[in-house]
């Protein structure tokens, strides 16, 4: 197709104009944009993002109009295989592009940004043809890329599946056939699509676990396991031993664990990948973290923390000295906590020192220990030569032992704010817990200023979201006081969302500051049913945060149900 007639380049219609044309502006707003854009001498685009007037995708919308680009409808389109062969599900995925037509001289290519000209000529040197610019809105887009390149892998995998037979496990050429099956074009491509993929879903894991007859290839999602197509087992050596050579891992070796590490280019950037294998009696299963960096630059304030909780843990972030914890089950956001914390504190004026296993994420400003094992680094001797180093403020990424969990406190009581995590239902059992690893109850009760207890609920999708009052079997469970003045609501299940009804995370919480009732029953070595019974008057436990959360339409009663059922409720 070719541009609108009446947009040769001597007629087309000023940016303005097509702005005025469309709804989007206004002429009073059009001339306090061109007075600014002659003030800062920059495109009038940028100038209506900055004024607030515009988003960046009305004006690129506006400029393809200008610009006489035809718009693609993406969503019921089929395109034959060998046309999105032209240009590689990889390409399609990073660049956010979409062939849909061919010929010898020409291909016809959606774009999310047909002006950028260096993914242009990325594609033009790939194919060796002429590009035909189209435009789609990027989440169009993105949806119909998965969709059809998915069907495209679902056709490549059948295909190798007719390969010649899995090599045998007695073979003396196994590591050279493995290399070879490993570095096919058809496996690279799938591996690196079942990756893209995961990482459009915004998923946090990816699983390939093999079974007798069959391998499974799962991702989380807002801490749900979803199965995705699954590939023919003739595949999973290959499979496997293309995520081994890819994190740098030996594939001669298929029966000891093992750890590595990928860094991955994304649509967005650099991705990250911490990647494990252990051998189960079917072969390697392999789980691969997908490390989100957005997550690290998370402040306090986007924690989803209550204002009755969120003030005084600020306030225990600025003490000048003792223990602060965060827990909750693997998966729970602690990190991400710590990190929020580290963030809020952080000044020039303080050395900050972590140790983690591993470091997920490089915070500007802290110096961080990886503990590595094999060369003596654990968590109990790093923390001995963090504290030669004259710290302020010490991060503990977590306390596993009595080894560990004594020096941190007698840091504490040497003048040190330490930070760290321990795996407990709630807030009272990190006490019992510490007490559990034979620490002395007074220098506990001396040194700990208070315990954050977390979880992950998934939050409704706002795109679907409707009110939904509570069924009467949950009310009944709940206690009717957790419907109080609140709308309930729930996910209808879209587009948006794969028809989960959520999308996204958020916390829930619960706080135990350390007053001194609460310190005389650590002496004494209470219960945490105890020591929960002297906490502050405005202690509340993790689920009535939920149901609060479940009352403002955040999430819904049947998922704080779900994630906090091993929580004793007060």
């Amino acid at each position: 197709m070719q541009g609108r007639a009446g947009n040769v380049a001597g007629e087309r219609r000023l940016l303005g104009q097509v702005l005025i044309d469309q709804g989007k502006i206004t002429l009073p707003q059009l001339e306090e944009a061109l007075l600014d854009q002659q003030r800062r001498g920059q495109r009038l685009g940028e100038t209506f993002c900055q004024l607030g007037q515009l988003d960046p995708v009305a004006v690129r919308e506006a400029l393809v109009d200008q610009a006489g680009i035809p718009r693609a409808e993406v969503d019921s389109l089929t395109i034959p295989a060998e046309i999105l062969a032209e240009v590689p599900a990889e390409v399609a995925f990073r660049h956010k592009v979409l062939p849909i037509a061919s010929s010898k001289r020409s291909l016809s290519l959606v774009m999310a940004d047909p002006f950028d000209r260096m993914v242009l000529e990325a594609v033009r040197v790939l194919c060796g043809k002429r590009i035909e610019r189209y435009y789609c809105p990027e989440d169009e887009l993105s949806e119909a890329t998965r969709r059809l390149y998915g069907s495209s892998v679902a056709r490549m995998i059948a295909d190798l599946a007719t390969d010649p037979a899995e090599p045998k496990a007695d073979d003396p050429e196994l590591t050279s056939q493995l290399q070879e099956m490993a570095r096919e074009p058809s496996v690279v491509n799938l591996v690196n699509l079942v990756i893209l993929e995961a990482v459009e879903a915004k998923a946090s894991d990816i699983h390939v676990e093999p079974f007798e007859k069959a391998v499974h290839v799962k991702v989380r999602i807002d801490g749900v396991l979803r199965e995705v197509a699954p590939p023919p087992k003739r595949l999973q050596p290959a499979i496997v031993s293309r995520i081994k050579i890819m994190a740098g891992m030996n594939i001669a070796e298929r029966f000891v664990p093992q750890d590595g590490h990928i860094s991955f280019a994304g649509p967005r950037g650099k991705i990250d990948i911490r990647v494990g294998t252990v051998p189960t009696i079917f072969g390697e299963s392999v789980a691969m973290r997908i490390l989100d960096r957005s997550a690290a630059m998370i402040d306090i304030e986007s924690l989803g923390l209550p204002e009755d909780c969120k003030e005084p843990f600020c306030l225990l972030l600025r003490r000048p000295h003792g223990i602060v914890l965060v827990t909750g089950p693997t998966g729970s956001g602690k990190t991400t906590t710590l990190y929020a914390a580290l963030r809020n504190i952080y000044t020039p004026e303080k050395k900050i020192i972590t140790i983690e296993e591993p470091v997920e994420y490089q915070l500007e400003g802290v110096n961080q220990i990886p503990v590595n094992r094999k060369r003596g680094v654990d968590f109990a001797n790093g923390l001995r030569a963090i504290l030669r180093q004259d710290p302020d403020v010490i991060m503990v990424g977590e306390i596993r032992d009595r080894e560990t969990a004594d020096i941190a406190v007698r840091s504490a009581l040497t003048g040190h704010l330490v930070f760290s995590t321990l795996h407990t239902n709630d807030a009272p059992g990190a006490v019992t817990r510490l007490l559990d690893m034979s620490l002395e109850p007074y220098l506990l009760a001396s040194s700990l200023e208070g315990v954050l207890a977390q979880r992950l609920v998934r939050a409704i999708c706002p795109d679907c979201k409707e009110p939904e009052p509570p069924r009467p079997e949950l009310l009944e469970r709940v206690g009717h006081g957790a419907a109080n003045g609140g709308t309930f609501f729930r996910g209808r299940g879209c587009r948006s969302c794969r028809q989960s009804g959520y999308q996204g995370r958020t916390g829930i919480f619960e706080l135990l500051r350390v007053t001194e009732p609460v310190r005389q029953a650590i002496l004494r070595r209470a219960s945490a049913s105890e020591i929960a019974a002297v906490a502050p008057a405005d202690h509340r436990p993790m689920r009535e945060d939920g149901f609060r959360k479940a009352a403002l339409g955040v999430t819904t009663l049947d998922e704080v149900l779900r994630v906090t059922q091993d929580v004793q409720s007060e």
